[in-house]
């Protein structure tokens, strides 16, 4: 939903976009018209029509929508052999989903892995709270944690009594290509015995004792920021 989003699918990957609504009005700027004359120049069909709007509780200052095909909308992407990566299992919020993947794009990440049972990458909410991002990244599913390949080289962050202190480590050792940052559910974190199973570091960033933890989408920016090839 929105103009915005719609413009940033239109530039990554016009051909993920099956049709377009538009809200009825006659107040169109300058930057919406553009938009539509970009899809008519791309043959993708525009109806002109309130019901979908409503069906989806669009809000009134809504004019915009893009109907896409889930499989195509990231299948333009080409990762090297060694993509960046950032993990997550079993993420239940649709913001911090959002948040993490335009800080993802911001610092260079390229690839979000996201392990099942989670929200859904392309859930409304998630687009929404991403601000197009999600149509920057190489998005992965895993069905299961089992299936996650994972090794020492990979960073999980953790409250453990083995973890290293973020800072304590050196960006530089990366030589510009950051390790796969790896985080647990918000309510619950990774399993306690994550990193002994997989072989990844456990990792903490510090903090003051006066909270328990960080927000999952603060936690993720810190680590990618700390790691960023820009």
């Amino acid at each position: 939903m929105g103009a915005t989003l719609v413009a940033e699918l239109l530039k990554t990957n016009p051909r993920a976009i099956t049709r377009v609504f538009l809200r009825p009005t006659e107040k169109r700027g300058e930057d919406l018209e553009k938009i539509l004359t970009d899809l008519k120049l791309k043959n993708i069909e525009i109806i002109e029509s309130t019901k979908a709007f409503n069906i989806l509780g669009a809000k009134d200052n809504c004019l915009l929508m893009a109907e896409f095909a889930k499989d195509i909308a990231n299948s333009y992407f080409d990762v090297d052999e060694s993509p960046t990566r950032v993990i997550l299992v079993n993420p239940s919020d649709s913001g911090n989903l959002g948040t993490i993947m335009r800080s993802a794009v911001a610092f260079g990440y390229t690839t979000l892995e996201i392990v099942m049972p989670g929200v859904d990458p392309y859930d409304p909410k998630v687009i929404r709270a991403s601000m197009g991002a999600v149509f920057h990244l190489n998005i992965k599913i895993v069905s299961d944690i089992a299936k996650l390949k994972v090794d020492k080289n990979c960073l999980a962050f953790v409250l453990d009594d083995k973890a290293v202190s973020l800072e304590s480590i050196n960006s530089e050792t990366y030589h510009g290509c950051p390790p796969d940052l790896i985080f647990g559910n918000e309510a619950a974190g990774l399993p306690k015995d994550f990193c002994q199973k997989t072989g990844a570091t456990p990792v903490y960033i510090r903090q003051s004792e006066n909270v328990d933890s960080l927000n999952l989408g603060v936690a993720a920016s810190i680590a990618m920021h700390y790691f960023s090839v820009v």
